[in-house]
């Protein structure tokens, strides 16, 4: 059981790994312009993640793949602007680091000193080691991300859940502790089973952050988008939506165009 939220007036990295300690979930949301992140850090999230699911929410992308670093520098930038409290996590694109870990550098100075974004996050296990410690060396705070990683989407073939099979869970335990070992100071862990996502956090001293991963890591993340139900179409068992804004705000814009047509919009109160 989680013990009292404790005020933090900023948050860093150093905060999550005192949340773990202190049996305190962790609260991480998505966002992508300054008017959302504005509305998120003042509701108190600990950490906004302005991920490269901007490709699928923003930009109508079938995937991830095609989001590039000048936009998620854009992106991140503007949720930048708008933050007085929050842990501002980006998402490397794909292509930005997985060849070559010179390049995986670029990338991730590029996101700090463009955007101002306090730690960059990138997906992969062993594959990707040198290119984290290659980051983690110029003193950019890395999150890892394990289990399901849409970037690699059509290496998977499918979006169902990860490491059911006892060779795989293997693998993500071997790369979780290997991503602490070398210095990230949290990883997401998407669609696994709860008790493997219960077991890798319990093993580590880095926080786990948990997207359909069950109750037992250390906090959990949503797309901004899927949980206050602008989106419709999306309906994986992980989500909770806690309001239906597509269906409110199909209702105001249908009544604003029926007022406009009707001359009803602006009335006499509404003029100069």
């Amino acid at each position: 059981m989680s013990t009292a939220k404790k005020e933090y007036k900023r948050i860093t990295v150093k905060s999550l790994v005192d949340m773990k300690r202190r049996d305190e979930k962790i609260s991480m949301l998505t966002a992508y312009d300054y008017t959302m992140a504005k509305i998120v850090d003042a509701a108190g999230i600990d950490v906004i993640l302005v991920g490269d699911s901007a490709s699928n929410v923003m930009a109508g992308h079938e995937t991830t793949l095609p989001i590039t670093l000048d936009q998620m520098i854009y992106h991140a930038s503007s949720v930048v602007r708008a933050i007085t409290r929050s842990l501002v996590v980006v998402d490397l694109p794909f292509g930005s680091y997985q060849s070559d870990p010179k390049e995986a550098l670029r990338s991730a100075i590029r996101i700090m000193k463009e955007s101002g974004g306090h730690a960059v996050k990138l997906e992969g296990g062993k594959e990707v080691k040198d290119s984290v410690k290659r980051i983690l060396n110029a003193g950019i705070p890395v999150m890892g991300h394990l289990g399901l990683t849409p970037q690699s989407i059509y290496k998977f073939g499918t979006y169902t859940v990860r490491a059911k099979e006892e060779e795989e869970a293997q693998k993500l335990k071997d790369d979780a502790l290997m991503l602490e070992k070398a210095g990230c100071f949290a990883i997401v862990l998407e669609k696994v089973p709860a008790k493997l996502a219960k077991e890798v956090a319990e093993s580590l001293t880095i926080p786990i952050i948990g997207i359909g991963a069950g109750s037992g890591v250390d906090g959990q993340v949503l797309v901004l988008h899927d949980l206050l139900g602008m989106t419709h179409e999306f309906n994986p068992r992980f989500l909770r939506r806690y309001m239906n804004l597509y269906d409110d705000m199909s209702t105001a814009i249908s009544q604003y165009v029926t007022d406009v047509k009707a001359v009803d919009f602006p009335n006499e109160d509404e003029q100069y």
